[in-house]
């Protein structure tokens, strides 16, 4: 009698989940890209810093003048001032506290804030020139 060979079973060919090392298809170790953390400190440094490279790049008095930004001011007497203007040390301070709280803009949006900001870094401009704002970018602000 003659022995039927059985045929072997062929192991049923399923996709893998797991590839080289048992490492493939999972999740990825980072997340997807998250939005940048974007901070009430970090917009008032960007509005503050781009106010002062235009007011640098129309004024050549003002390019070699620093501008810094200071949470709070040193304590005085009549009131709390926004920013400091040190002609001597070519250095104007903003006070970041002060301005963003003590200042009301029309509408509470990020553009309105922006634009306070912007306001405060003109008028500490302007009296380290000892001028008026509204003169550090005439052809800004002139619509014929």
């Amino acid at each position: 009698m003659m022995r039927r060979r059985s045929r072997e079973a062929r192991p049923v060919v399923r996709p893998s989940r797991h590839g080289r090392h048992g490492r493939e298809n999972r999740s990825p170790v980072v997340r997807p890209p998250l939005p940048p953390i974007d901070t009430r400190v970090e917009r008032f440094d960007i509005a503050v810093s781009t106010a002062a490279e235009f007011l640098r790049s129309a004024w050549p008095e003002l390019r070699e003048v620093s501008f810094e930004i200071g949470i709070m001011p040193p304590a005085a007497g009549d009131g709390i001032p926004r920013w400091t203007v040190l002609r001597d040390e070519k250095r104007i301070i903003l006070y970041r506290v002060p301005i963003e709280r003590l200042g009301h803009p029309h509408h509470d949006d990020d553009l309105h804030r922006r634009m306070m900001i912007e306001g405060a870094v003109f008028r500490a401009a302007a009296e380290f020139l000892d001028r008026d704002p509204w003169d550090l970018g005439p052809e800004r602000f002139r619509f014929l």
